[in-house]
């Protein structure tokens, strides 16, 4: 059957095709080694559908957690496309795991690369996640909103009072829940009605979690459910105002491409098993290995070439980021269609993955349907697809369909 050090190879050979110095290198080598460390645990971490506390630990004792900290604070400074490289490859042992440290490193990038908070306080959660090894991300979306991106404006509040911020609601979809030591919560501010981010630690009295994540895809990731019932704040947890525009995707997306780097690398994990498969399983109606049968060869082409197109733009896009920051506010397109091709293609791939294993891919031990699984749902992490057609469309014709309605002058059609 399924050679076991054939999948470590063939993850390693294709990471490396964006692999351009020493110090990328280094940094797959890091990833490499967690991933093979997460992926015998699993099948176990989506079975039981518990948080992945062990490999938590050992991204922190590795010093993962910290890779887009700031040098000057300890951390790796990690450009974009580095942390794309990274997330990648970790995801590939385990997506749960590797979108929960996603949401963790881009968070701190974003922050880093915005300059929006105050210096101290920024530098204060540096060394958090540096000697303490904190683990934070933002928790935005509620029940009667939907996604944040949508627009939705949150119901949680914060109340202004003898100092303090009394901040109370409740958000769900809440990755890491039960392992987070810091939140960036959303909340509308009861006198003004603006919207702002709130630094809370997850130590304070009043916060409890509601265990409500009963979903079949991304188990491991624990998105319960963070109640927050009149937790006290210091004035300084504030740390960003009028934040509507942002959570809604007016500010920068570009951190979020961690999300499509993690869904390929599930991909990539089924496009090694089934490559790996495909090179032992041998019935007794042929006479060699199955990888040798036309369908199987053109099965397996299609998904590197699903692969090579996602892949491609993702990386491009996001050393195009790294590269021109001037650009950097009229990106939103190649921002959000990096995302959209790379979960449509990584669904195309575990779905040829499925193909060329066969019925066995619908076996629970077999670790096919749980990449099934996985990558559906990144489907509904921001940006939606319908949003990221209405952004082209938007776009594409920006004044024609306003001709029409104000002036019912239709404009001539081209000859």
């Amino acid at each position: 059957m399924v050679l076991p050090d054939l999948i470590p190879y063939l993850a390693n050979d294709l990471s490396r095709l964006f692999v351009k110095t020493e110090r990328h290198e280094q940094l797959l080598q890091q990833a490499s080694m967690l991933a093979e460390q997460f992926r015998p645990n699993m099948r176990r971490i989506d079975e039981e559908g518990a948080f992945p506390f062990e490999h938590f630990q050992l991204l922190k004792e590795t010093n993962y957690l910290a890779l887009t900290v700031p040098e000057e604070y300890g951390g790796q400074s990690l450009s974009l496309y580095e942390l794309i490289l990274v997330q990648e490859r970790l995801s590939q042992g385990d997506a749960s795991t590797g979108l929960c440290a996603g949401w963790h490193l881009g968070l701190v990038y974003d922050i880093r690369e915005r300059r929006t908070w105050n210096a101290r306080t920024f530098a204060w959660l540096c060394r958090e996640i540096v000697n303490r090894k904190a683990v934070i991300n933002r928790l935005a979306t509620e029940e009667a909103t939907g996604s944040p991106t949508r627009g939705g404006k949150p119901i949680t509040t914060a109340v202004k009072r003898d100092g303090k911020w009394i901040l109370t609601g409740r958000k769900s979809f809440a990755s890491m829940a039960e392992a987070l030591d810091y939140s960036l919560v959303t909340a509308v501010i009861a006198d003004t009605g603006k919207v702002g981010f709130f630094l809370v630690d997850h130590r304070s009295d009043g916060i409890r979690i509601e265990k409500t994540w009963d979903m079949i895809a991304m188990r491991g990731t624990r998105s319960d459910d963070v109640i927050f019932d009149h937790v006290e704040l210091p004035t300084d947890a504030l740390v960003e105002l009028d934040q509507l525009e942002f959570v809604k995707g007016g500010g920068s997306r570009a951190w979020l491409l961690h999300i499509p780097a993690c869904y390929l690398g599930a991909a990539i994990a089924a496009r090694n098993y089934a490559i790996s498969f495909a090179s032992h399983y041998q019935p007794n109606s042929v006479s060699e290995p199955i990888i040798h049968l036309p369908h199987v060869r053109q099965k397996i082409a299609e998904m590197d070439m699903e692969l090579w197109k996602a892949r491609h733009v993702l990386y491009f896009t996001a050393e195009r980021w790294d590269a021109i920051p001037e650009k950097r506010s009229a990106m939103d397109r190649e921002l959000a269609l990096a995302k959209y091709i790379a979960l449509n293609s990584a669904n195309r791939v575990v779905d040829l993955a499925m193909r060329i294993a066969g019925a066995k891919s619908l076996h629970r031990s077999n670790p096919l349907q749980q990449y099934y699984r996985d990558v559906r749902a990144g489907l509904h992490n921001p940006p939606m697809e319908d949003a990221v057609v209405e952004l082209f469309a938007s776009h594409a014709i920006p004044n024609g369909a306003a001709i029409v309605h104000n002036t019912g002058i239709h404009p001539s059609p081209i000859r």
